[in-house]
């Protein structure tokens, strides 16, 4: 089930796990463009993974509220004391290529490169016989060939893909570039892991320039770049399901 902005929950049998919860939204990216809605909104979870902890994929507050400080956290394994230090008790580090038993899910980080330099994994997940793999906010990099070639291919990945140049306060130097994947780059990483679906995530909710300005004509530009390549682009609304 997709949540608002790059969130999604993932279900097997009774089991259920999910990625970049996000409720409360930081001030310094102005004022969301849609609904967010309170975590329990989408049930309970055994985890919670971060593939980072920017305050956009890293809500504390709304982790705390409605999972509780206990539930088990996989971040990062250089992120693990930063989390720790908003109260919770399970944190537990990952690095590439590592192999996790959550439930039913089978769950192995791997390769993706933040736009601002900071540590970050994308985590796939598998159970019952399928595959998925969510990248966070990862830029354009070469490791999507390895990733297919170590794990898959996948009936789903779930990619960024509002290109936004971003120009924060006492962050670092404005630059042009931008810290997230383009339309045109999410397309042609789905086809180098082999995906089956690619799902949009990480748009439409922010855009507050000059500090966060997304590139224009997502929808149109994801939709030209997959024509006649193997990729079935799925556009999920929030609360919406995708059965694989």
């Amino acid at each position: 089930m997709k949540l608002p902005w790059a969130g999604i929950t993932i279900e097997h049998e009774e089991s259920k796990i999910v990625i970049d919860p996000f409720y409360n939204f930081p001030s310094d990216l102005g004022t969301p463009s849609g609904v967010l809605y309170p975590l329990d909104d989408f049930g309970k979870v055994d985890a919670v993974l971060l593939t980072h902890v920017h305050p956009d994929h890293f809500d504390p507050a709304a982790i705390k509220q409605f999972y509780g400080q206990s539930i088990p956290i996989y971040v990062p394994i250089e992120n693990v004391e930063y989390v720790k230090e908003y109260g919770f008790t399970s944190v537990l580090g990952v690095s590439i290529k590592d192999t996790i038993k959550i439930s039913s899910f089978t769950v192995i980080p791997t390769f993706s490169v933040d736009g601002m330099g900071d540590p970050q994994v994308a985590w796939i997940v598998s159970a019952g016989g399928k595959q998925i793999i969510h990248c966070g906010d990862t830029l354009w990099h070469g490791y999507w060939w390895r990733i297919k070639g170590d794990h898959g291919p996948f009936d789903a990945a779930f990619l960024p893909v509002n290109a936004p140049v971003v120009a924060f306060p006492n962050v670092q130097p404005a630059s042009k570039e931008p810290i997230v994947m383009s339309p045109e780059q999410a397309v042609s990483a789905a086809i180098a892991l082999e995906a089956k679906v690619l799902v949009p995530i990480h748009f439409d909710l922010v855009n507050n320039p000059p500090f966060y300005s997304p590139t224009v004509g997502i929808r149109k530009r994801v939709n030209q770049s997959a024509e006649g390549s193997n990729v079935n682009v799925h556009w999920l609304e929030t609360k919406e399901m995708l059965s694989l």
